[in-house]
């Protein structure tokens, strides 16, 4: 049904209850109804009994005194059957049915109950007094079947009792399983030491739970942890040499093509590098209001002498979305390379790119698409796949595999999502869906986008180790 495991097990709970209540409310009317249907004969067929034997051994004048009597104090009158009564029969009711059919045993075949005489309603008794008719008439409320307000009321307190039980029941059972879940939701995001659960819980099943879920956090955390330290080591460990390698082939190599062939393979390591670092940064980003407009400019504005792009770019200025500037600027930058490398218009060494924005309630989506031949739709969905190659046609230059991969990791860290297509004309499209964000004021979007226009701007070929630690300052 949709339903949560709360709602559920509370339905199901609730359910089972009201089966028990309507249950035993019929086993108790069924147990009832012979014993209440007997006392009810008794009662009355002695009533009877003792008004016919005082009537009898009374005089005249006793016998008035002893009816006025028994009307005030007992609330029973005894009153002459005239052939023109006119009665009513008791209601056809298994315990009605069987109150009649004991009286008539006990009293006699003659015996006659109603429950309305000439319209005046109540417990009515005909018998006979030596050949005298007679009605023995008492209050209905002596006789009164099984139900009624009494037990309409008891019913509904059960029931409510009931579901009140189920529904603390319910919670009682589910709250360990949404604690885990949430417990879950955080170590997927990446927060390990915000997911302690409770290890002395009450129940056993679920004390082992928690206990290994802890530990698997644990681990887990011990394991981001190592491995950040290893990628502090890589960058460390061969940035440095590279570097070095890079400015004495500039210095030792005389030949001038061996010469830029040698820089280039060092450029790429070093861009290799930077793949594998940008893939395997924490989860965690703060997000702030972003100028959209701003962010897309200087990463345009990096790329602008760049003879193999040509970017068409239509994004208003007065957009704004939630998103880590410096991240987000990765993203715009990793798709405008992306699109550089593999989207190049068919016969021409030249890639268009266009870039638009479309708003959609709370959501922007930023869409930046090339002119190329596109890929095969069978491989849309494994282009984000870590280390993933295409075929040939988007593969005219090297790289680590990593482009898709990190821009899709970045932007899901960001709270948005990517989604790639091949556009109607031919070529890549790809979308980046973001939070829409209040607007900032004018002043303070250029000096929050500083740090990464100026980023942008470093020269393309300035590797050296004073360099790189700049960049490595400005991403942190």
């Amino acid at each position: 049904m949709g339903l949560n495991l709360f709602w559920r097990t509370f339905f199901l709970l609730a359910l089972l209850l009201v089966g028990c209540i309507l249950a035993w409310l019929q086993t108790l009317r069924a147990f009832e109804f012979e014993p209440r249907t007997l006392h009810t004969a008794q009662q009355v067929a002695s009533l009877v009994n003792l008004s016919r034997a005082a009537l009898v051994h009374s005089d005249a004048i006793n016998r008035i005194s002893l009816i006025k009597t028994m009307a005030d104090q007992e609330g029973v009158r005894i009153l002459p059957r005239e052939p023109d009564d006119h009665y009513e029969a008791m209601d056809h009711t298994p315990l009605s049915l069987r109150l009649t059919e004991e009286l008539t045993h006990r009293l006699g075949p003659g015996t006659i109950v109603a429950r309305s005489v000439n319209g005046e309603p109540g417990l009515w008794v005909g018998f006979s007094i030596n050949g005298d008719r007679n009605w023995l008439l008492m209050d209905r409320s002596r006789f009164s079947p099984a139900g009624g307000r009494t037990w309409l009321v008891w019913l509904i307190t059960a029931g409510i009792l009931s579901l009140a039980g189920a529904a603390v029941i319910a919670r009682l059972i589910n709250q360990p399983l949404k604690q885990l879940s949430d417990a879950a939701n955080r170590v997927r995001d990446g927060d390990f030491e915000a997911s302690q659960l409770d290890e002395q819980a009450v129940t056993s099943e679920i004390r082992e739970v928690n206990i290994g879920f802890n530990r698997m956090a644990q681990k887990l955390a011990k394991l981001e942890q190592e491995r950040a330290v290893m990628l502090a080591g890589i960058s460390h460990d061969l940035r440095t040499p590279l570097a070095r390698l890079r400015l004495e082939t500039e210095m030792s190599v005389t030949d001038d093509v061996a010469r830029d062939h040698m820089v280039a393979d060092i450029v790429q390591l070093d861009a290799t590098i930077d793949k594998f670092l940008d893939y395997a940064r924490p989860d965690h980003v703060t997000l702030s209001t972003v100028n959209l407009h701003a962010v897309v400019s200087s990463c345009v504005y990096a790329v602008q002498d760049h003879r193999e792009l040509q970017i068409n770019m239509s994004v208003p200025e007065d957009v704004y979305v939630l998103a880590d500037e410096v991240e987000l600027a990765r993203v715009i930058s990793n798709l405008l390379e992306n699109a550089r490398r593999y989207g190049k218009t068919p016969d021409t060494d030249t890639t268009l790119v266009d870039i638009s924005f479309k708003q959609r309630e709370d959501w922007v989506v930023i869409r930046l698409r090339d002119h190329g031949t596109g890929v095969p739709p069978e491989q849309l969905s494994t282009l984000i796949q870590p280390f993933f190659r295409g075929d040939s046609a988007r593969t005219a230059a090297a790289g680590a595999g990593l482009g898709l991969s990190i821009v899709d990791k970045t932007v899901q860290r960001m709270g948005g999502a990517l989604s790639l297509s091949n556009a109607q004309g031919g070529g890549l499209a790809a979308h980046v869906q973001l939070q829409c964000a209040v607007h900032a004021s004018e002043a303070d979007a250029p000096q929050r986008l500083q740090r990464p226009l100026i980023k942008r701007q470093l020269p393309p070929r300035a590797h050296s180790a004073d360099r790189r630690l700049e960049e490595d300052l400005l991403d942190d």
